[in-house]
């Protein structure tokens, strides 16, 4: 199944993709958008051109498992993805994957306007790696 990961930001929002066998998560994109609804139409229109089957919307609950304003916003945005796209959108749990992105970019000397540009497109790969292993394993859902 081919399945679309979103790392929503306000101002920039990371987007990954898999192959139809679900083994390979890849960086597709950063889109810029400021506006909250248009960023949504243009997830939607990017789901639906490369023919995503399911959208995985990173779900940033906070550290003690409580639901604060930017999950609340994150699953305002995953419904409205929902309605202009018409693919099945699920959550998923995103604590540290932007954390964990800056430490990957560490890793290969990735910095200044060059990591800017890919952080979010990594931390949305990260979310879409964990969903695939999620799936992969048959685990219940953390």
């Amino acid at each position: 199944m081919r399945i679309m990961a979103v790392d929503y930001g306000d101002s920039r929002t990371g987007i990954a993709a898999c192959d139809k066998s679900e083994m390979l998560a890849s960086p597709l994109t950063v889109i810029t958008e400021y506006n909250f609804e248009r960023c949504a139409e243009r997830v939607a229109e990017l789901a639906k051109k490369e023919k995503a089957e399911l959208i995985v919307v990173g779900y940033p609950k906070n550290m003690n498992n409580t639901i604060g304003e930017r999950a609340e916003k994150c699953a305002e945005f995953a419904k409205l993805v929902n309605e202009f796209s018409g693919i099945p959108t699920e959550l998923w749990d995103e604590r540290s994957t932007t954390v964990t992105a800056h430490n990957y970019l560490n890793e290969t000397n990735v910095r200044g306007k060059k990591r800017k540009a890919v952080v979010d497109a990594v931390a949305a790969t990260i979310i879409l790696e964990t969903y695939l292993a999620f799936r992969k394993n048959g685990q219940q859902r953390p």
